[in-house]
């Protein structure tokens, strides 16, 4: 057998244990029940729903979050597969997190279809969060052990890329129906609080390539978009083909009425540190320590966005900035 020749101690890569929530405050973990897919019946969607279910395994009265994949070049990550590192942990810190397959998602083989609401979408994906809302009942009975344990007054959104835009809709922004021209509002108040990682920015911006792909793009407007929000962005997360603004994934925090939060990661491009999966070739900013801050300022951020009482938030805030070297900056208004 021929021996494997080990690099100079100078020459290797060192290693650090990651953190969970790297030094953000938060709730003791606790082990995590998956299940899936659970389907649910849409016989107007041309195939049925799809969902993965993570839960806690112990609690009684949980929050929920819906988590929107984004559209992605991967075959598997967008989609209910995708999105382990902040599924699992926002489970093992309490709450309920529900992952639907968009009929965007690769694997599914639709985008090329002659729908024309291909490649994105937009409008089925919103309808996804509330068909998810609207099944709650055939979700607690078929996820083993989930029965009774759902909070259903504290319900929160969760999306990257275009599953913020998604967020984003449910949230209350508008956009423009490309095909009848037709405004699109599709605010669900069941959705308490919103999250938007990485989302598209403002229509009017829309940059011609994008405009071309993608037109109902280039018509989001966040006048109306009331639901609270925590908006992220990557200090570097930049694409000429989509904006020639270099903020313009900050639209959704400037150009909507608070209450809002503005999270931006310093260094971060658009995997924001590799949210999407664990060690996804796909993601250029690999950054662990990125990932555990997020996922933890996101836990804080929605405990008291439903439970006003609860002062995660405010101490996580004051953590992020009394670090020695804190990994981005929040505004709120």
């Amino acid at each position: 057998m021929q021996e494997m020749q080990q690099k100079p101690k100078e020459d290797r890569p060192v290693s650090k244990p990651f953190t969970e929530a790297a030094d953000i405050p938060v709730s003791d973990p606790t082990p995590v029940m998956t299940f899936s897919p659970v389907e649910l019946s849409t016989p107007d969607r041309m195939v049925n729903l799809q969902i993965k279910v993570s839960v806690p395994s112990k609690g009684d009265d949980l929050p929920v979050i819906l988590l929107s994949h984004g559209h992605g070049p991967s075959n598997f990550i967008s989609s209910l597969h995708g999105y382990g590192p902040l599924a699992h942990f926002w489970a093992a810190h309490g709450f309920v997190v529900i992952q639907p397959t968009h009929l965007d998602a690769k694997m599914l083989g639709l985008r090329e279809s002659d729908n024309p609401e291909a490649p994105l979408y937009w409008r089925s994906r919103a309808e996804d969060m509330r068909c998810i809302l609207d099944h709650l009942d055939q979700i607690e009975d078929t996820v083993p052990g989930l029965g009774g344990r759902l909070d259903r007054s504290r319900i929160a959104a969760v999306g990257h890329s275009l599953g913020g835009h998604t967020v984003g809709l449910l949230c209350g922004q508008k956009v423009t129906d490309p095909i009848d021209g037709t405004e699109v509002y599709l605010a669900d108040p069941r959705i308490k609080a919103g999250v938007l990682m990485a989302a598209p920015g403002k229509g009017e911006d829309l940059a011609a390539f994008a405009t071309e792909r993608y037109p109902v793009l280039g018509t989001t407007n966040f006048a109306t978009m009331t639901t609270p929000a925590l908006v992220i962005v990557g200090e570097n997360d930049w694409n000429p083909a989509f904006s020639d603004r270099k903020d313009w994934r900050a639209d959704a925090y400037f150009q909507s009425p608070g209450p809002k939060s503005l999270l931006t990661l310093f260094g971060a491009e658009h995997g924001l540190g590799g949210i999407a999966a664990f060690d996804a070739k796909e993601t250029t900013d690999e950054n662990p320590e990125r990932v555990a801050a997020l996922r933890a300022l996101v836990w804080s951020y929605l405990r008291t966005a439903l439970y006003p009482e609860d002062s995660a938030w405010p101490t996580a805030c004051a953590a992020l900035t009394n670090t020695a070297n804190p990994v981005g900056m929040i505004h709120c208004k």
